[in-house]
Parts: C-alpha cells; structure tokens; sequence
C-alpha cells in the first residue's frame, strides 16, 4: 500500500500499475495480482487506504472538539495545516479525480465521506440531544461541505480569508442559542 500511496503521489493514477507498485514494493507483478484480483481491486485498496489518510485525521480532530467553538477554531488551525502538506493534497486531488472516473473508485470515497459524515451526525447528537436524526445529518452534511469547501478554496487561494468565513459560522451559533 505505501508502494502504492507514493506512486498515486507521485503521478496519480496513471502512474499505479502493477507493475509499478510490485518495481517500486519489490515483489512479484504476480502476487499484486492475485491478492488484489487485478488492478482494479489495487486500485480500490490504494483509494480506500488514501482516504483514511486525508479524511479521517480531519474527523478524528472534528470528534474530539469538546463543542462547536472548538470546532470551529480547530478548523481554521488545521486549515493551512492539511492543504499546506503536498501529499494530503495531491492524495486529495486524486481520488476526487479518481472517483469521477471510475465508479468503482468513486463508491470507496462515497463510503467514506458516508462514514464521516455518520460519525459527525452521532457527535452531534451528543451535543444536541433534542435535534431530530434529520437534522443531524443535515448539519453533518453542511459540516463536511464546509470543510471541504475552505481545504479547496484555501488550496487555491492561500488568502483566503477564511478566519472570516469562520467568524461568520459562529455568528450563526450565537444566534442558535436559546
């Protein structure tokens, strides 16, 4: 898999062949094959394991955020953070691309930011136990098309000023409360 990671780093997914991840893992072509099933099956272990990468230590810090504040703020201090790491981005880029292309591909990121956004939904019910499942799930989706938002924007624009866009967020908050 790291054989893997790297080359998708490295070249995206034209550059993951099995003959490229068994050169550069040194083993046999032949082995790839028949643990895998064939590239395709490579393919989706190399997209399932770069999505833990990018996407869970994101929703692990979004977890262990004591509220919404927090949150917020861990956002905006992981935000340079994550787009400024060239693997996490490039490992991002790809299986975005990845999943346009290959529905096998695109169904691994959809299982994941499907996890993601359940995990964020029961946090949120620990928070807000009177909020309906609907509206958890809503708010978690919001959550995760922020998140993802802010990482592109920011990754485009460097000064963006999402400090700002942030403030606005909690500014919602306030106004959420009783």
């Amino acid at each position: 898999m790291d054989a893997g990671i790297a080359l998708l780093c490295e070249g995206g997914w034209p550059s993951v062949t099995t003959r490229g991840v068994a050169e550069r893992a040194d083993t046999n072509p032949g082995l790839i094959h028949y643990h895998f099933g064939g590239l395709p099956g490579l393919h989706a272990e190399i997209a399932r394991q770069a999505g833990e990468l990018v996407i869970n230590p994101l929703v692990a810090e979004l977890l262990g955020a004591p509220d919404e504040r927090a949150a917020l703020a861990m956002v905006q201090r992981l935000l340079p953070e994550t787009t400024g790491d060239e693997q996490t981005t490039r490992l991002a880029v790809e299986l975005i691309a990845g999943a346009m292309r290959d529905p096998a591909l695109g169904e691994v990121l959809r299982d994941q930011l499907r996890e993601a956004r359940t995990q964020i939904a029961d946090r949120l019910g620990g928070l807000h136990p009177r909020w309906s499942a609907q509206r958890r799930a809503g708010v978690a989706v919001l959550i995760t098309a922020l998140i993802d938002g802010l990482m592109l924007h920011y990754m485009l624009d460097p000064g963006l000023p999402a400090g700002a866009a942030l403030a606005a967020v909690e500014d919602l908050l306030e106004d959420e409360r009783p």
